[in-house]
């Protein structure tokens, strides 16, 4: 009797050990009981009824089948596939993808193996995207990809209880044909680019000395001007005091002979006559004076009369 009650008694410690369930936190656990969903464990402390519950095993990792979900982000890493541009060139693609399971009974009865679909629905939808694109459009828009990728996964893994939250391109590997172009494509664009900056230096040098060229003959021309300007600022006033001193002269004459009756102006014209004689004289030695100039010579008289009469004033003012 007593082996019976301690046999009954080490069959409920191991029914209520078997049945005993502790789930980690950010996991859970699917129960069916009799091969029916029935319950989804929280974190913590859980019991089941062993031989009429069970916890479902669920892959929804790359490796293997588990009775426990992880509820936390999870990363996918595919392999590389060939994808065909929309210039026809074939591209290697790898991707990596994040995502979250949100509701562990859908991801558990909605699709069988959740991994391979998801995986297969990333590489078909790379191909859709990148067949619209050309070769160089894909190596510069990886963030358009990752974006489109992320919008059709996200929408078609919504059924079944995952939450796409990014797609990350990895690597995009162009044919080595294709690669040796571009490089050359490279070297030639580097070079036309040397090229431009120094025809721009060039055009620049140019210019500024054209400038230069240019305000100095503007500076030039200036200085010119200015010149210019002086001189005849100092001729006019040469030619202003040469005038003052002529008509303080003119002055002094006319007050000297106002007492006799000699005109002024045939003084003045017998004194510009001789001048002009001294002037002629020194140029030749034979001067041929005209027959208008005789008339000129009467005055010659007046001015020696007129010195006589001076000189007589001057005596009897002694």
């Amino acid at each position: 009797m007593s082996t019976l009650l301690s046999a009954a008694t080490i069959f409920v410690v191991v029914y209520i050990l078997w049945g005993l369930k502790i789930v980690s936190q950010s996991e859970t656990m699917i129960v069916e009981r009799l091969g029916k969903f029935n319950r989804v464990l929280p974190a913590g402390i859980n019991v089941i009824l062993p031989i009429l519950e069970r916890a479902k095993p669920v892959r929804l990792t790359q490796r293997r089948y588990s009775a426990r979900v992880d509820l936390r982000e999870q990363v996918f890493d595919f392999e590389k596939q060939n994808v065909i541009t929309k210039d026809n060139v074939i591209t290697e693609i790898n991707a990596l993808l994040y995502f979250q399971v949100v509701d562990p009974v859908k991801a558990a009865y909605e699709i069988s193996d959740l991994p391979l679909a998801i995986e297969k629905l990333t590489q078909t939808t790379l191909r859709n995207v990148v067949g619209e694109m050309e070769l160089d459009e894909t190596l510069t828009s990886r963030d358009t990809i990752n974006n489109k990728l992320r919008n059709v996964l996200d929408d078609a893994t919504n059924k079944w209880g995952v939450k796409v939250n990014r797609v990350e391109l990895q690597d995009i590997t162009p044919p080595i044909s294709i690669q040796k172009t571009m490089e050359l494509q490279m070297q030639a664009e580097r070079e036309r680019r040397a090229e431009i900056l120094k025809a721009e230096g060039e055009k620049q040098s140019r210019i500024l000395d054209s400038e230069g060229r240019k305000m100095a003959e503007i500076n030039a021309a200036e200085a010119q001007k200015q010149a210019s300007i002086l001189r005849a600022q100092g001729e006019a006033e040469s030619k202003f005091l040469a005038a003052e001193a002529e008509a303080k002269s003119i002055a002094q004459v006319a007050a000297a002979i106002a007492s006799t009756k000699t005109n002024p102006a045939t003084y003045m014209l017998a004194v510009k006559y001789i001048e002009a004689l001294n002037t002629i004289a020194s140029d030749s030695k034979t001067v041929y004076l005209p027959y208008e100039a005789t008339n000129m010579l009467g005055s010659i008289g007046g001015i020696k009369d007129l010195f006589q009469e001076v000189d007589k004033k001057t005596a009897t003012k002694k």
